[in-house]
């Protein structure tokens, strides 16, 4: 029997593909599903099954490509929602065997209603591991109010308290030397704290994560709704994706994967309204940039923030890329759901010098040069693009908190009349900030290269006192 956890970092999120005896089956898969069909091809090993563990919010999952593409059957738990493709919805308990391994399907909602763990019986008929999907993470558990954005007379409560029982009555009862495979780890919006770990023994967990310890019902939802911050836009978006149906993501490449000319790809922004995208590294992007393009670079959380910061997923998108990771950033944005890229830049940034046309750029000073010209006007203006919670566990003194998280709100606190120096954590974020209020009419930003790290790091900075204020705890 074959276990193999697929993790892609930049969603935090993990798939998994099972095999035994020349059968295999795939659990939560992404949307490009031809690598999971090669695995089984090289292993001489048919997909039988894709199990879903719920219906995602935070990323398109591919399990209608890879069910077409290899007849297998699609498997959820118990659901009332009228899915737009064909589907096995499963009863809690209902067994599956895949070669001479098992799967139990354990209906444990709470993250959402249809949320269920699948139970893993090994050859020898021993249970070997959980894939709990975003019921149970390592040291966190699913937030609670995700399914109320889509299901009406639900509310965070309510699933706090379906998620208290599932976790009790079905998941801790079961043996402490299971190992525990959930959807995803630290970094993904899906959970409030969870650790870098991406697997643990159930016993482990049992000792170690908060919402496994003796406590009630209500202190149990307390818990878990506090501090909750509102999801990203679009995994409601996400959400009715994944119940409704998608296009293939080999018709989403074809749409995407175009080269345009400088004079077609200028002649597509005007025509169409499309937004430019750039996707290279912030520091490149500063040098020189198609004017009114927006900044979010595949090197870092791309799909995360593409998400946050573009709220429609029907916008029509143009490319500019490294070369040769044009189609790669055309598959990461319909990861989460954004299918309508219609071309890229051919030749990319210096094609486009080239025939003449303008650039943008946005000036970027070092630590030392922010140093100088502070000591030169003790004034300046300083804006900290990070989370409140990083702003208000150290700052910059005197620093403005405007995060990249609500930038519509943030850009509200800022006159465009006056100088700012922009900073987040290391750099990426402020770009990201820094490029769409340009592209809005904000012309007097000013990046920091290296962020609050550089700036720790300097020593040349006043930096605030640690403050831990109670709303935080």
């Amino acid at each position: 029997m074959k276990i193999e956890q697929i993790y892609t970092g930049c969603l935090a999120q993990g798939a998994y593909y099972i095999e035994s005896d020349g059968e295999a089956a795939v659990i939560d898969p992404l949307r490009e599903v031809q690598p999971y069909i090669e695995k089984a091809e090289r292993r001489n090993a048919k997909i039988k099954y894709v199990f879903e563990t719920h219906f995602h919010a935070d990323f398109v999952s591919g399990h209608i490509d890879l069910a077409e593409k290899t007849s297998a059957k699609i498997v959820y738990g118990p659901t009332d929602m009228k899915l737009g493709f064909a589907a096995h919805i499963a009863k809690d308990g209902e067994e599956f065997h895949i070669g001479k391994a098992k799967i139990k399907l354990i209906h444990t909602p709470g993250h959402t209603m249809e949320s269920s763990c699948y139970l893993l019986y090994n050859e020898e008929g021993n249970p070997e591991a959980i894939f709990t999907g975003d019921t149970l993470f390592i040291g966190d558990v699913g937030r609670p109010d995700l399914a109320q954005k889509v299901v009406e007379d639900l509310t965070q409560e309510k699933l706090a308290g379906h998620l208290y029982d599932s976790l009790r009555n079905k998941i801790m009862p079961l043996p402490d030397d299971l190992i525990v495979y959930p959807a995803h780890g630290a970094g993904s919006a899906c959970g409030k704290n969870m650790s870098k770990e991406t697997s643990d023994s159930l016993g482990n967990q049992k000792k170690t994560n908060y919402a496994l310890q003796e406590m009630t019902k209500e202190e149990f939802t307390k818990q878990l709704i506090t501090g909750l911050t509102p999801p990203p836009a679009y995994f409601p978006q996400n959400v009715m994706m994944n119940i409704e149906g998608y296009d293939s993501i080999d018709a989403v490449l074809e749409r995407g994967v175009k080269p345009l000319t400088p004079v077609e790809f200028e002649a597509a922004a005007n025509e169409t309204g499309a937004l430019i995208l750039d996707t290279r590294a912030p520091q490149v992007f500063a040098k020189g940039f198609v004017p009114n393009s927006i900044n979010i670079g595949i090197d870092g959380s791309f799909a995360v923030w593409v998400g946050a910061m573009i709220p429609d997923l029907k916008q029509q998108i143009l490319i500019v890329a490294e070369e040769g990771r044009e189609e790669e950033v055309i598959t990461r944005l319909a990861r989460v759901g954004y299918d309508y890229a219609i071309g890229y830049l051919a030749g990319g940034i210096a094609a486009w010098e080239k025939s003449g046309n303008e650039i943008d750029q946005i000036e970027s000073i070092s630590v030392d040069e922010l140093a100088e010209r502070q000591n030169q006007n003790s004034e300046i203006n300083i804006l900290d693009v990070r989370k409140e919670s990083e702003y208000l566990s150290e700052h910059v003194l005197d620093a403005e908190n405007t995060p990249l998280d609500y930038i519509n709100d943030s850009m509200q606190k800022i006159d465009k009349d006056k100088t700012y120096y922009v900073h987040c954590a290391g750099g990426y974020r402020s770009m990201v900030f820094n490029s769409i209020l340009r592209a809005r009419g904000y012309d007097n930003l000013i990046d920091i290269k290296g962020g609050f790290k550089d700036i720790k790091e300097s020593e040349k900075i006043k930096v605030s006192e640690y403050v831990c204020p109670t709303t935080l705890l």
